[in-house]
């Protein structure tokens, strides 16, 4: 399905080739994948528990994300609110409006679910940009406090600063 549609980019739904496009992409600018999360994305699109979105500029992969119709983890779990997950532009295609116009489109898709939004994102320097757009874009932190390995972290508990230290937003789509 296609979401969106102009001369330099599209939005559509994930196939299942995109899954090792997604990755070898992400591996050749340095990151840390396996191919099995984004074939993950790929089946829970296909049995209907989120909706996985693909930016291609000027017909090649740039970016992604995924809208997931319940949230599965964090403070919002299974209460029904749609939970954004799982959002990347590769380096290269940065600052050519393609992420702004991927969270425009999740967020079309979350509010036909529902009024608001939710999303978590770590709290390491890799998620600077990030952290800066989801604010601008009018997401608030829940309250829940700082999260790690899907549980709340408590005051002074030990925990390392990586992917799964992570503060949860949300914002109000109508």
């Amino acid at each position: 399905m296609i979401y969106y549609q102009d001369e330099t980019l599209l939005i559509r739904s994930m196939e299942a080739d995109d899954a090792r496009r997604i990755t070898d992409a992400e591996l050749a600018q340095g990151w840390h994948v396996e191919v099995e999360k984004q074939e993950m994305r790929y089946r829970h699109q296909t049995e209907g528990k989120s909706v996985a979105l693909i930016a291609e500029y000027q017909g090649t992969v740039a970016g992604y994300i995924n809208v997931y119709h319940a949230a599965l983890d964090g403070p919002k779990a299974f209460r029904h609110l749609p939970e954004i997950v799982d959002f990347g532009v590769f380096i290269k295609f940065r600052r050519l409006g393609i992420g702004s116009r991927l969270m425009d489109t999740a967020e079309h898709v979350a509010a036909q679910k529902a009024d608001a939004v939710c999303l978590g994102v770590g709290l390491h320097d890799g998620y600077g940009s990030a952290q800066r757009m989801y604010v601008k874009r009018g997401y608030i932190p829940d309250g829940s406090g700082v999260w790690y390995n899907g549980q709340v972290c408590g005051q002074y508990a030990p925990c390392c600063n990586d992917d799964d230290l992570i503060m949860y937003f949300s914002k109000k789509l109508r």
